[in-house]
């Protein structure tokens, strides 16, 4: 349901405005990285800044070409050799798989990548774009594609165009020094295009050249079989990068106005805004950390700033677009530069040598891959190895619980019990949930614990909330060891979804006693002895809790 709220008309007016002005050399800039040109990049934040903010799920979100994006899209120019409808069909694909993945709800599953994979990867994203943007400074204009710029570099570096590596690196420092007090009326990167590009006027650089006027025209889906899983693989990663991208800056906006957004309205919005960005020559977007953040402390706080800062764009191209065609290469090369520099995550590289070796190493191993292979494969690979190192530590928790054998129990009347029963029972009470990660070594830590020449083996489910299918079949091991070792199996303490698991994949041992407590569990292994006690004074059960 769309819903406009008016109730901060001034400051969503005033942040969106800000936030229009902080966009467009970012816009521009994105534009030409692409490969598509400056008004692809324009049109880009245009479309997915409207209609993201209209139907997405961060009120205060902006949305626009981001470097992400633009990574996948150059590759996807170069790959295709420039094919432009093509790479628009791509572009509206991915709209597409987002709203499919917000109608799905897969929202709540793209927030559980591992930090490291996602730090992994922005800083692998942040070292293509300024990798790219090397021979741009330099004067010349590289092949596309990682791999080919760095090749293209001592080429570069044999012929330099000093003035335009001084524009670029001027604009870089402009960018970045400019006053804060100067920036609440002139954002340090909009400053640093319009000096750049002044400055350019007395010298001899590459400039962007004619760009066009006017609305844009209608660009309407192209498959060409031959290369239509290159463009569907590309649209699934631009869908999947631009979910992530966007909802970690909605997390970021609401720990600013301390709300909480709609992961899969947030979705859905992204997926309408960026199918609109393809139908008319944009590139693709996403939530925008940066102009997010200026939006919020511009005021902003309502969807309208966002649609006020695309109608800003909009405006522009309408009016301003023979001035962008003097902004030079270079300047818009310094800006990106300092886009690339502030996606990586310096924050985690600083203090990632105080956290688990593990961690940093799967980081670099993503960024790595990241640069040197794809994106996708990047991704794939750092959330599996991620998912699995998880899973290892919990099974090792599990197995460390079941290691640790205390002198008695809780419950002085099951503690009675066992001196009686002496060493005829043992106990094993596992902790936590039971899932395959633990299930290899399950079994085999039964039968090394298991007291010697006991009558009954039980097993404690009652600090159990779940179990998976490959537990359950450990478990179905444990009874097939205790019943060919003429051993009584005794299950205690499962709670109703526990005992469904137990009873679909134990339907070769039927009759297996199943009490809701130790104590009644006790008391049945009590009652099969006929309440016998053969005088021992102490107990060697295997006790486990």
């Amino acid at each position: 349901m769309v819903k406009i709220n008016f109730s901060n008309l001034r400051g969503d007016l005033t942040g969106g405005l800000t936030a229009g002005i902080v966009a467009l050399p970012l816009a521009l800039a994105l534009g030409v990285a692409s490969g598509l040109g400056p008004m692809a990049g324009l049109y880009g934040a245009i479309a997915v800044g409207f209609f993201a903010a209209l139907f997405g799920g961060t009120p205060a979100q902006i949305s626009g070409p981001t470097g992400p994006m633009v990574v996948v899209l150059a590759g996807l120019f170069a790959s295709l050799s420039g094919d432009a409808s093509l790479i628009f069909t791509a572009v509206m694909l991915a709209g597409v798989f987002q709203i499919a993945f917000g109608l799905f709800g897969v929202g709540q599953y793209i927030r559980l990548v591992p930090y490291p994979v996602i730090s992994g990867f922005m800083s692998g994203i942040g070292a293509i774009i300024i990798i790219l943007q090397i021979g741009r400074l330099l004067g010349h204009e590289p092949p596309g594609g990682t791999i080919g710029a760095l090749s293209y570099l001592p080429t570069a570096l044999a012929d330099i165009n000093f003035a335009t590596l001084a524009l670029g690196i001027g604009t870089l420092i402009i960018a970045y020094k400019w006053p804060a007090s100067l920036g609440k009326y002139v954002p340090g990167a909009l400053a640093a295009l319009i000096i750049g590009t002044l400055v350019s006027l007395a010298l001899s650089v590459p400039v962007l050249g004619d760009i066009p006027t006017g609305l844009p025209s209608l660009q309407l889906p192209v498959f060409d079989q031959s290369k239509m899983w290159l463009v569907v693989e590309a649209a699934f990663v631009l869908a999947l990068l631009g979910a992530i991208d966007s909802l970690l800056t909605s997390l970021v906006a609401d720990n600013m106005t301390r709300t909480r957004h709609d992961s899969n309205k947030e979705l859905i919005g992204q997926g309408i805004g960026n199918t609109f960005a393809g139908l008319i020559g944009g590139i693709a977007g996403a939530g925008a950390t940066m102009r997010t953040v200026v939006n919020i402390r511009s005021g902003g706080k309502y969807n309208v700033s966002g649609m006020v800062h695309a109608l800003v764009l909009l405006g522009i191209v309408l009016g301003l677009s023979p001035l962008a065609a003097k902004i030079p290469h270079a300047v818009l090369a310094g800006i990106l530069v300092k886009v690339g520099l502030d996606i990586i995550d310096w924050g985690y590289l600083k203090r990632a040598h105080k956290g688990p070796r593990w961690d940093f190493a799967l980081m670099i191993l993503v960024l790595s891959l990241t640069v040197f292979v794809d994106l996708i494969t990047a991704v794939g690979v750092g959330v599996v190895l991620g998912a699995l190192a998880y899973v290892r530590q919990v099974a090792q928790l599990q197995i460390e619980e079941l290691q640790k054998i205390p002198q008695d129990l809780n419950d002085p009347k099951e503690n009675g019990l066992l001196e009686e029963l002496k060493d005829k029972v043992s106990i094993f009470s596992f902790g936590g949930p039971l899932s395959f990660g633990a299930a290899a070594d399950l079994g085999h830590r039964v039968r090394e614990r298991v007291q010697p020449g006991s009558q009954f083996t039980i097993l404690d489910f009652s600090r159990v909330p779940l179990m998976d299918v490959s537990a359950a079949m450990a478990v179905d091991t444990v009874t097939s060891d205790a019943l060919a070792a003429g051993r009584q199996l005794i299950i205690c303490g499962a709670n109703e979804k526990l005992n469904k698991v137990l009873e679909g994949v134990n339907e070769a041992h039927p009759g297996i006693p199943n009490f809701e407590s130790l104590h009644e569990a006790l008391l049945h292994a009590k009652k099969q002895l006929g309440g016998s006690d053969d005088g021992e004074p102490s107990l060697q059960a295997a006790a486990q809790s």
